[in-house]
């Protein structure tokens, strides 16, 4: 499975559901299936998923059909979890026009200072900290849309469709977790790191690579009980009913320059 890159400012919807009319019209010939794909029309972006016996039968297909070629052709790994990350794919007739953008959310939670939680409250104690915590996190991603990715041990990797509703399930699991220790005997905070990215990018081998990357170093970087997030998750939510304090730029390990970060102010 590989899912491939075209930037194209200026394509239509038309002219775009006529390239991959083009495709599948002459793909049985390499071997190759074109599934669907994703356009952006604000940024000209365009995503394909395709099966196929090698990139270069994806890439012959695209030259010969309309010569529009991709700039980065991804081989998926077979066990990556396609719908957890871009949820329903597109799905439409070959050849109607539509529009449909891959940019997702990319979310992670942690529990902040599970070492000393295991050796305060032995395994078990940590460990009904860690299922309360799967509890209202998984509840708050059913209530607003997300998709689970993995468990990671101390924490949850999720996607979102939609940015504003990360940001929202993330300001309500940090006011239910806040709620929840006003009363109980063992308090714990979680910290939480957002991101927003595409696909595909030059600098990452990996689906969501940019964005998986960032928004876990960002979630590393949050001060406990604290919800962190990248510039563009600020953009996209600029008009909503939310909060960004400006927390300046970080030195985020594995980054080679400084990221401005900002910080979703949940407290009412």
């Amino acid at each position: 499975m590989y899912i491939d890159r075209h930037d194209a400012p200026g394509v239509t919807p038309e002219e775009l559901a006529n390239a991959h009319r083009l495709d599948v019209a002459i793909q049985d010939k390499y071997g190759v299936h074109y599934h669907t794909y994703w356009f952006d029309p604000e940024n000209g972006t365009v995503f394909c998923l395709a099966e196929g016996p090698s990139k270069q039968a994806i890439e012959t297909v695209h030259r010969e059909s309309h010569g529009l070629l991709a700039s980065i052709i991804l081989e998926l790994d077979e066990f990556v979890p396609l719908n957890n990350f871009f949820g329903s794919l597109p799905n439409h007739p070959v050849g109607a026009a539509y529009t449909a953008p891959a940019l997702r959310a990319i979310v992670f939670t942690d529990v902040c200072g599970s070492v000393a939680q295991t050796q305060q409250l032995g395994d078990e104690g940590h460990m009904q900290l860690l299922r309360e915590h799967n509890e209202i996190v998984r509840s708050e991603l059913v209530t607003h849309d997300g998709r689970e990715i993995k468990h990671t041990g101390d924490g949850i990797m999720a996607a979102f469709t939609s940015v504003v509703s990360a940001v929202a399930f993330a300001v309500e699991v940090q006011r239910r977790l806040h709620e929840r220790n006003q009363k109980a005997t063992t308090p714990f905070d979680v910290s939480i790191g957002i991101s927003a990215g595409e696909p595909v990018t030059d600098d990452h081998d990996d689906l969501f690579g940019a964005a998986v990357q960032l928004a876990a170093r960002l979630c590393a970087a949050a001060s406990s009980g604290d919800i962190a997030v990248s510039v563009a998750v600020r953009e996209l939510c600029i008009g909503k009913p939310f909060r960004f304090d400006d927390h300046g730029e970080l030195m985020l390990k594995g980054m080679s320059e400084p990221t401005q970060t900002y910080a979703v102010s949940w407290r009412e």
